[in-house]
């Protein structure tokens, strides 16, 4: 699959190494020339809105992926207004990189909860393929996936990774215990966290 464009989407609250190990085995696996991370301004099927600031989880992510060429960031869910839903992000960047393919990178939980996204069947149409990230436990019926948004069986792409057993709202919850953390996050990213307090 040359010459694909991998687009990694998220609130990234804060970026983690299971974050880089996501995108990194992407890439590899699907044979991305680089991978576009698109930091999510207000992530429209959260819950809650992120912990920390749009500027500052933006410099988290360029902390966080500044020693790899292959990882770039992508302004395209800040400098567009809301809602931002994947759909929008594809557009935008297709405006902006015409005739570019573009493989969306997940886990599978978000393949599963791909029916409750915003126009399902039109986002994996955008798409030229949907690298989706095993993860233990979540299980997905393609047969169900396939009948609520037909054609995404054709795109999708699993691959394994190793697996971290830690989430950003287990990092948040150990920075705000005072508890260790520093070293489920690229240095970069713990360094700006303790500085400025950040989930204090």
């Amino acid at each position: 699959m040359a010459g694909l464009i991998g687009v990694f989407g998220g609130s990234f609250d804060p970026p983690h190494l299971g974050h880089l190990i996501l995108a990194d085995e992407g890439r590899w696996m699907l044979g991305l020339d680089r991978v576009l991370w698109v930091v999510t301004a207000d992530p429209p099927l959260k819950n809650a809105p992120p912990r920390a600031t749009v500027e500052q989880r933006v410099a988290m992510v360029e902390a966080a992926i500044q020693s790899d060429s292959v990882f770039e960031l992508s302004r395209a869910d800040i400098d567009r207004p809301p809602p931002h839903y994947a759909l929008g992000t594809l557009a935008w960047l297709a405006d902006r990189m015409p005739k570019t393919e573009f493989a969306y990178l997940m886990g599978a939980d978000s393949l599963r909860d791909l029916p409750a996204w915003y126009a399902p069947d039109r986002f994996v149409a955008a798409c030229s393929a949907l690298g989706v990230m095993l993860r233990p436990g979540v299980e997905v019926d393609m047969d169900q996936l396939s009948a609520a948004v037909p054609g995404v069986a054709e795109k999708v792409r699993f691959f394994n990774a190793p697996v971290v057993g830690f989430s950003a709202m287990e990092i948040r919850r150990r920075i705000g215990a005072g508890e260790p953390f520093r070293h489920l996050l690229p240095a970069g990213v713990a360094e700006m966290i303790l500085q400025q307090g950040i989930y204090r």
